[in-house]
């Protein structure tokens, strides 16, 4: 299984998702301003991923401290956890695993430091694992979905790279497969990074999984032609009502699959979904440097002078979603996450 994030002797280790496909490269972090900055720069991204990271994150800078009391390392804890938490705005999950980190410290004050430190390795090793096993469940729970011979349509990356492992809407593809149910993958490139091209497809190849890479905008064009059976996306956040943030060109997709009649379901853990948010309309969305758009592959597109917008994500309404999959099984509207 391709794994991401793991913890090696001492350091954390990623996969430099920049660099793939041409190149696969892994990094070792020992300290949490690394980690902020690997989480800012995409080495590693997936809203499932990042959380993991972050957690991990929070374990280097309790080893890192030097402070001799309880109070000392939970002052050094809390600067970690407001660096990491400013790296990405959009993605919850980021916010859910460092609030689970700071909990457990804070319920094991009375250890000795070096007992709690071990203890938050153990908290984050935790959160890892739980996280493979929910991506396992909910393909599970997805592939019960996808018709015999099916052709499914994804965007941006939310396979294996995206999570501790396994992945999501990645996970529900690579568990049909394992059924032999899926005929071909259509991989959205996803501009403006890549993400479909360079780590959908990727993973694709690494499974043996049968796709075919298309430009975004040739999405409608395959789902006229009767071509696409579902469309599967993970996300970075749900809202209280199902309205669901992911990667940008999301929501033409559930717009393009409502007209066409086409499924459109949401894999993501319940560690995405966001309670305290009634709706869409309030969920944060990153806007990332103008350079992704006016440049490709190191040349200049468009002149330097073009004013530029640039949204990570965008919001599908939950009225578009026909169910979201979670490792607790399938949420059909109206979304009630409360059990």
């Amino acid at each position: 299984m391709i794994s991401p994030v793991r913890w090696e002797g001492d350091r954390l280790v990623l996969i430099d998702q920049t660099r793939l496909p041409s190149l696969e490269v892994e990094r070792g972090y020992t300290s949490w301003p690394e980690v902020a900055e690997a989480i800012r720069s995409l080495v590693v991204r997936g809203a499932p991923a990042i959380g993991v990271t972050a957690a991990f994150g929070i374990v280097l800078a309790a080893r890192q401290s030097r402070a001799t009391t309880f109070d000392g390392l939970l002052a050094d804890v809390e600067a970690a956890i407001k660096g990491l938490a400013a790296t990405r705005p959009t993605a919850v999950n980021l916010f859910w695993a460092l609030e689970r980190m700071r909990r457990c410290c804070l319920d094991h004050r009375t250890l000795p430091l070096d007992a709690l430190k071990a203890r938050l390795l153990q908290e984050a090793q935790a959160v890892l694992d739980e996280d493979v096993a929910a991506n396992r469940a909910m393909g599970a729970h997805g592939a019960a979905l996808v018709p015999h011979r099916a052709r499914i349509l994804t965007h941006c990356n939310a396979g294996a790279l995206a999570t501790a492992g396994y992945g999501t809407a990645g996970g529900v593809i690579r568990a049909a497969h394992a059924q032999g149910k899926v005929a071909l993958v259509w991989v959205d490139e996803t501009r403006p990074v890549l993400q479909g091209a360079r780590l959908t497809a990727w993973e694709c190849v690494k499974e043996g999984i049968p796709h075919r890479v298309i430009s975004d905008v040739a999405a409608a064009s395959v789902m006229a032609r009767g071509e696409v059976d579902l469309v599967v996306t993970g996300a970075d956040r749900i809202a209280a009502n199902g309205d669901t943030a992911n990667k940008i060109g999301t929501y033409a997709l559930a717009v393009l699959a409502r007209h066409h009649g086409i499924p459109f379901y949401v894999a993501a853990p319940f560690s995405t979904i966001d309670p305290a948010l009634p709706s869409g309309d309030l969920i944060p969305i990153e806007e990332r440097d103008p350079s992704e758009v006016r440049g490709f592959a190191g040349r200049q597109t468009a002149p330097a002078a073009s004013p530029v917008f640039n949204p990570a994500f965008d919001v599908t309404p939950a009225a578009l979603i026909t169910a979201i999959i979670t490792e607790r099984g399938v949420c059909r509207p109206p979304y009630d996450f409360s059990r």
